[in-house]
């Protein structure tokens, strides 16, 4: 008998009957490890009239108080970091290594959002006319929708439900069906450190949840993170029925090097890059654009590096890169492989070729070179282990590739040119750079976003864009009369 994880709503797990429910797979050895309830319109009513009832006294809590329950979260989570870790790879397959990276990432974001009494402080201008001062006040918005993707099953939420919390909002948190234990994992510390019921509720499901959060009234904004065709759906549906809608999208991110860089570590980064995690992550480098003349010198050495690497069932210490998510997936993957030979492609190294034992989902690091930009495994976002590498005479070529593109979401160089890497940092039309560094996901501190269909929205994730997400501003204009004047006018007009 397999597991059975069901919905949070209202402090506590959810007791009722599903009328439809999904498998979560190990990826490791394909065998079917839980069974998810699938939430329906009765379930979203629950979960969102939960969110609802708690909201009031949550707004009207002191920053104090919703401090130190994040400050109590963050504790646990520290704690607990590990057990969190150990969850991930068993439902997503990545490394215990990138799941402990990603459980660290998501400790940052908490930890700005410990921070709310300063995030929170509005301005004042006093006599802005004689007698009249006029000031802002931040105001949560209410309940809100959290819709996050399978890749990064604690980050990814961490990124958004601290802020929104720390705001005064209540939240329904709707997790990939693939990999859902880690969003109850969250709630149950989140509970365990004093978060009153009803203010973080969990609600699983598919489509149907979605368009549930989507559609419903209570809800006033909904943060995505996603495909690119995804996103556009949550953001038109959301936005057409009045919501605030920040939703992330897909990527197809570029890594250039120029004749000048350090080529062991560009191909270091590379490798790391490409296949880190399986390569399911908006933030992977898919596509080295290498300006000749050093593209058959970078070739070899990423190939050389990917025949080192260990590919084998994520919680064995010496595996550095586990399956993928699910068996679909892993075709999807796969056929983009065969996709690439047909079109014309140079297969440098085969992934199909494994040679892992066992029944998991498994596909091996792949590399293409001399990749078109007409070819499919350029033009989609193929978001597995596979690693194309396109040529070019010039860094102004680099450069029209990557503004060519649809994604704007990340990109690096690798030079020992300052002036290069300053000229790219200004001209390339992407969100976020690395120089040097090939996954440039910023700091919590900063904000997380891309540009042109990598982002829909004007909101980027986490950091100060979070809280001015989360919050709207209202402007008080005020004059109070002065009783040591009898409480009459002092002589500016009433309307003024």
């Amino acid at each position: 008998m397999t597991n059975r994880i069901s919905h949070w709503i209202d402090g506590k797990p959810w007791a009722g009957a599903p009328e439809r429910t999904g498998e979560v797979f190990d990826p490791a050895t394909g065998e079917v490890r839980a069974h998810v309830d699938f939430a329906g319109a009765g379930q979203v009513e629950q979960a969102v009239a939960s969110a609802e009832a708690a909201f009031p006294g949550w707004r009207d809590s002191s920053l104090a108080a919703r401090s130190r329950v994040l400050f109590a979260f963050r504790e646990l989570l520290v704690q607990r970091k590990d057990e969190l870790a150990a969850i991930v790879t068993s439902e997503h397959g990545k490394v215990l290594s990138d799941a402990g990276g990603e459980v660290q990432r998501a400790i940052e974001n908490v930890e700005y959002a410990c921070g709310a009494p300063q995030l929170l402080k509005g301005g004042f201008s006093e006599n802005a006319s004689r007698g009249v001062d006029v000031y802002s006040i931040a105001q949560p918005l209410g309940v809100v929708g959290v819709i996050s993707p399978f890749n990064f099953p604690a980050m990814v939420p961490l990124w958004f439900v601290p802020n929104a919390i720390a705001c005064g909002n209540t939240v329904v948190l709707k997790p990939s069906e693939k990999d859902p234990s880690a969003a109850n994992f969250i709630a149950e510390l989140f509970a365990e450190a004093g978060l009153p019921p009803g203010v973080l509720n969990v609600l699983h499901g598919d489509k149907e949840a979605v368009d549930g959060l989507l559609a419903h009234p209570a809800v006033k904004a909904v943060s995505f993170v996603g495909s690119t065709p995804i996103a556009r759906y949550v953001y038109e549906n959301g936005t057409s029925a009045g919501k605030r809608v920040q939703a992330l999208g897909g990527a197809k991110n570029h890594m250039v090097v120029l004749p000048d860089a350090d080529l062991d570590l560009a191909a270091d980064a590379a490798v790391s890059a490409g296949f880190g995690s399986a390569g399911e992550r908006c933030m992977a480098v898919s596509v080295v654009v290498a300006v000749d003349p050093i593209g058959d010198e970078l070739v070899s050495k990423i190939t050389d590096r990917m025949r080192k690497l260990r590919v084998g069932d994520g919680r064995e210490p010496e595996s550095e890169m586990g399956p993928l998510v699910t068996a679909a997936h892993r075709e999807r993957v796969s056929s983009y492989v065969s996709a690439g030979v047909e079109e014309g492609a140079q297969l440098v190294v085969d992934g199909r070729k494994h040679g892992v034992a066992g029944a998991g989902f498994w596909l091996a690091p792949t590399l293409f070179d001399k990749v078109e930009p007409h070819m499919s495994i350029y033009t989609d976002e193929i978001f597995g282990p596979v690693l194309a590498v396109a040529r070019v005479t010039s860094y102004d070529a680099a450069l029209d590739v990557i503004n060519a593109n649809p994604y704007g979401n990340g990109t690096a160089i690798f030079t020992n040119d300052g002036g290069a890497s300053r000229r790219f940092q200004n001209e390339v039309e992407v969100g976020m750079v690395g120089v040097n560094v090939p996954i440039p996901v910023p700091v919590g501190y900063y904000s997380f976003g891309g540009w042109k269909n990598s982002l829909f929205g004007d909101s980027h994730a986490y950091g100060p864009e979070g809280f001015h997400f989360f919050t709207r501003t209202k402007v008080v204009t005020s004059r109070w009369l002065d009783p040591s004047h009898g409480g009459v006018n002092l002589g500016f007009p009433r309307n003024v």
